[in-house]
């Protein structure tokens, strides 16, 4: 009989690390501006994309980014710079301003694309915590139906995730003009230590590696 109290560690560690609730209110502040169907098209894509990036690493672990000569501790750093830039343009409206001089096509066929795979998917679901955790995971559930459990593991949180932010979009309503920019400047703050922390974290295990 199979050991479900791996399976139950696996489902709390990757819930835990994706963090649910601490999503939601970094996604409406990226899709600030965006309308109910398209924030959805945003989290259904991005949510997508997450779990083929998690369900890789489950089935292939360590070894892409061992083919590739690429550590965590350099994909951390990588993350956190290229997070740190986008709440740069957070903070400073440099987005809004982008998004004002585009036209309608750009904004419902390259942004939401775009925002939909970074930084929705990588890093902020699929990030360097998540595919850690999965690499990890996979080394203990390495049998094929370690596997397949720890795939339907990754699968419930991220539906998880996706749920939660499908229902974030409906708090915006409430917000209006005035509470959307406070909450986008103020959540730009929170991903930018969010960023540096990515960052110092990869600087850490480099030295430590």
């Amino acid at each position: 009989m199979y050991d479900w109290n791996l399976i139950v560690n696996a489902f709390t560690t990757m819930l835990v690390t994706l963090d649910p609730p601490g999503l939601a209110p970094i996604f409406l502040g990226l899709t600030v501006g965006m309308n109910r169907a398209e924030r959805q098209q945003v989290a259904l894509r991005g949510s997508i994309i997450a779990f083929s990036i998690l369900a890789a690493f489950a089935i292939f672990g360590a070894g892409i980014l061992g083919l590739l000569g690429i550590s965590i501790a350099a994909f951390r750093i990588a993350g956190g710079l290229l997070l740190f830039f986008i709440a740069f343009e957070m903070v400073f409206e440099r987005r809004q301003e982008r998004k004002e001089k585009a036209s309608e096509i750009a904004i419902t066929k390259d942004h939401i694309r775009n925002i939909a795979v970074f930084p929705l998917a990588l890093p902020l679901i699929a990030g360097p915590g998540a595919i850690s955790a999965t690499i990890l995971l996979s080394g203990s559930l390495s049998s094929p139906v370690g596997r397949a459990a720890l795939l339907a593991v990754i699968a419930m949180c991220v539906a998880i995730v996706y749920v939660t932010l499908y229902v974030a979009e409906r708090v915006d309503r409430y917000l209006g003009a005035t509470g959307r920019a406070i909450l986008t400047r103020l959540l730009g703050v929170i991903l930018a230590a969010l960023a540096i922390q990515f960052v110092v974290d990869g600087i850490r295990a480099a030295f430590v590696l």
